[in-house]
């Protein structure tokens, strides 16, 4: 199975025959390579609905005729839009055929900002996503600070990569993100919503060195580049 890190929090998985990305950000986003126009999928999964990951939802969606899986308020708002979407919660788990995707609790905001009328649209309960695909399992945090639960889910999860934020100030930060991923039991990570822009810039050598301490690989991608996933 293949990885895309796009940038900020988008990552894309394919097994060659079915593929899905997760919070697409492209259009706006300065460092993303590709553009919304590249991506083919079957599925698009929102971890919240903050621009920064739904940006080019709907548009990939259309192009390729995709199913949006989100949480019940957020799959509605793109329901009403004519898309097709799968509306799940919190604890709930969808069988996409090729992947199961488990959507869990995040520690963040979720929201649709429309700033011609000034008004902020309610899209439901932060998540992540804990996908087992080809028998590989990796989850994706979304937007999170750290909290206890995270060791739940490394106990009830053989987690093989772990998509984790560490830009800070919206997101938990490096230090933060190590106890995460001690926490989660993860074997892999792959840091995430950082150096976008200048005010979430990290330093990932560091963070993956850090990791190194506790015998966790750290993965830090750029923009445009590819990981084959191995269990």
């Amino acid at each position: 199975m293949n990885l895309i890190f796009h940038g900020h929090s988008c990552i894309q998985l394919s097994d060659g025959e079915h593929s899905i990305v997760i919070d697409p950000f492209l259009s706006g986003n300065p460092v993303a390579k590709a553009k919304a126009e590249d991506i083919k999928v079957q599925y698009i999964l929102l971890t919240h609905g903050h621009s920064d990951h739904t940006a080019d939802a709907e548009a990939i969606a259309r192009a390729n005729d995709a199913t949006i899986v989100a949480t019940f308020e957020l799959a509605n708002y793109y329901a009403w839009k004519g898309l097709k979407t799968i509306g799940m919660n919190i604890g709930g788990t969808v069988d996409l055929g090729f992947a199961k995707a488990k959507l869990v609790h995040a520690f963040h905001s979720s929201s649709i900002i429309e700033e011609d009328s000034q008004r902020i649209v309610y899209a439901g309960m932060p998540g992540g996503f804990i996908l087992d695909w080809n028998d590989v399992t990796l989850y994706h945090a979304g937007d999170t600070s750290l909290f206890g639960d995270m060791k739940m889910f490394g106990e009830l999860h053989d987690i093989d990569y772990a998509v984790l934020p560490i830009g800070d100030f919206y997101t938990m930060g490096p230090q933060d993100a190590v106890i995460a991923a001690k926490w989660l039991q993860a074997k892999n990570v792959i840091p995430v919503h950082h150096s976008t822009f200048p005010g979430i810039a990290q330093d990932t050598a560091a963070f993956t060195a850090q990791l190194k301490e506790h015998g966790i690989e750290g993965l830090a991608l750029q923009p445009g580049e590819q990981l084959s996933l191995l269990k």
